[in-house]
């Protein structure tokens, strides 16, 4: 089967992202992948401290995820595979990437306006030739209608 991988975070770019991989995966009998990336907090000189903001950014990854996926679930009728990771994101994303076959597109979400993301700045361009599935960039300016055309 194959499998859509989104990014998720918080901005509408990202769920501009998820919508269209939905469709996708809905048209084509294929599945959707939601990964929550978990940035590393600067080092905290007291452990605890450290360990609580990790576990605070994991709940809030969690939650925005679950509730993505309840969404997805009720207007396609798909049930993604949830990931959350904690690390680096271009090394966390190649990892998934090269260790699951069952994906066939890295989707991304790009802003309205200003600079690609690093996301999309690093694997649209430095890792294009070498990626294991091609990558779609969702123009975070489309509408939900011009995504549900395009998809």
């Amino acid at each position: 089967m194959r499998t859509y991988m989104v990014i998720m975070d918080e901005s509408p770019e990202a769920e501009k992202a998820l919508f269209f991989a939905a469709r996708r995966a809905a048209k084509t009998g294929g599945s959707v992948r939601i990964v929550a990336l978990i940035p590393r907090p600067e080092f905290v000189q007291w452990g605890g401290v450290q360990a609580t903001m990790e576990e605070e950014a994991r709940q809030r990854a969690e939650a925005l995820v679950m509730g993505l996926a309840g969404t997805l679930m009720q207007e396609s009728g798909i049930r993604p595979i949830i990931t959350v990771k904690s690390g680096e994101p271009i090394p966390v994303v190649r990892s998934i990437l090269d260790e699951d076959d069952s994906i066939a597109a890295l989707v991304l979400g790009a802003a309205e306006s200003g600079a690609p993301g690093p996301l999309i700045a690093h694997f649209a361009t430095t890792e294009s030739g070498k990626m294991p599935c091609p990558i779609m960039i969702v123009p975070g300016g489309l509408s939900k209608e011009e995504i549900e055309r395009l998809s």
